[in-house]
């Protein structure tokens, strides 16, 4: 079955770098768009981040522009997120996720993803 997992969160102090990973397993990564998401406490699931499968165009919202680069390897079927210059306001639980087939743009928009992983919590803090 299809399935995404995270992992490489942890506690790190402002300034700090992470490295996430998401693994793909259940179908071939080629073809999908990912994007990364968070979830802060009391806050809506917010997109932040994605990467095209057909041209592995990138694209960020502003507030990670500049500190979170995306990237994938698909014949590792892995995505991968280098965060750095982490910042408090970054703490929330990262997740992974696939975008449905054929889509034609970038999207963050949580409806636009059918597969999701468990979540990897970050935090930033000192």
């Amino acid at each position: 079955q299809v399935q995404l997992v995270e992992s490489g969160g942890g506690l790190v102090q402002p300034g700090g770098s992470l490295r996430l990973s998401c693994q793909a397993s259940g179908f071939t990564l080629n073809g999908y768009d990912i994007g990364w998401f968070r979830q802060a406490p009391g806050k809506a699931r917010e997109g932040f981040s994605c990467i095209r499968s057909k041209d592995r165009s990138t694209y960020y919202l502003d507030s990670v522009k500049g500190r979170f680069t995306i990237s994938r390897d698909d014949a590792k079927n892995t995505v991968y997120l280098q965060m750095n210059s982490l910042k408090s306001e970054d703490t929330a639980v990262y997740y992974c996720a696939r975008a449905k087939y054929g889509l034609r743009y970038p999207t963050f928009s949580t409806y636009d993803y059918d597969y999701w992983g468990q979540g990897t919590q970050v935090t930033v803090s000192s």
